[in-house]
């Protein structure tokens, strides 16, 4: 099924958004929650979006069970407003050109409607077993516009044939097709061990485009979560703890 056609435009800094213009009878999907708002004569309808296997393949995904469609149901363009629930960039990908892309969990915002989006997992035993966050992958499939979301600003990579990447599994926010995934274990027993970058890091081999998160949600989290037990292991509110932590402290 050929993907809508859609027009959009991208808001903000450090905590963007995607406004989406849609033409009348034109759809677009989303996770839900992802709405901001809609115009008049917008419509939404959430389902599996293809049955019980592909809410569950979702699921396991680490996406939600439901999708939302979004569709014009009157008779002038209209748009409607996308948003992630933590702060980071927008990554607009054109799957006409690239084809395929594979992205981390809970990288997808939304698509065109048409654009397939389902489940992926590591070829490579390594990486199913110890890629961690990359353990299973979404693949996004299609001819249209796919959004994904990224933590932090990103960093766009294109590597060429057998150039290869080493990147913090979290860091990793999707890549084409194309760009051969696997784990590689981090060399000496002293990085591994106090490095605090973790055992395993993904290689990314080339050709094709990578694109990296410098914020990673769950780095955020993890501070975040330090932070509020404190020096001491008192407890502290959550307002006091982003306060400190947005204050470097």
């Amino acid at each position: 099924m050929r993907a809508d056609e859609i027009d959009y435009e991208i808001f903000g800094d450090d905590m963007q958004g995607v406004s989406v213009r849609l033409d009348p009878g034109e759809r677009m999907r989303a996770e839900p929650g992802a709405m901001m708002w809609m115009e008049e004569g917008i419509g939404m309808e959430t389902s599996t979006g293809g049955g019980f296997l592909k809410g569950l393949k979702r699921k396991i995904g680490g996406e939600s069970f439901f999708i939302t469609t979004f569709q014009n149901h009157g008779g002038q363009p209209a748009t409607v407003g996308f948003s992630a629930e933590y702060p980071g960039k927008i990554i607009p990908v054109d799957l006409a050109e690239v084809g395929e892309v594979m992205c981390q969990r809970d990288a997808y915002l939304c698509s065109a409607y048409g654009v397939e989006v389902s489940v992926a997992f590591t070829k490579r035993f390594g990486a199913g077993l110890f890629g961690g966050e990359g353990f299973i992958l979404q693949r996004l499939r299609g001819d249209g516009l796919t959004f994904m979301h990224a933590g932090g600003h990103v960093l766009e990579r294109r590597l060429g044939p057998g150039e290869t990447l080493r990147v913090d599994t979290g860091c990793v926010v999707g890549f084409e097709a194309s760009v051969d995934y696997d784990i590689q274990m981090a060399k000496g027993v002293k990085t591994m061990l106090f490095g605090g970058e973790g055992l395993f890091l993904a290689l990314l081999t080339g050709p094709g485009r990578v694109w990296i998160q410098t914020t990673p949600f769950s780095r955020l989290a993890d501070r975040v979560m330090s932070a509020s037990r404190g020096s001491k292991g008192e407890h502290r509110r959550f307002g006091d703890v982003i306060g400190g932590f947005l204050g470097g402290d």
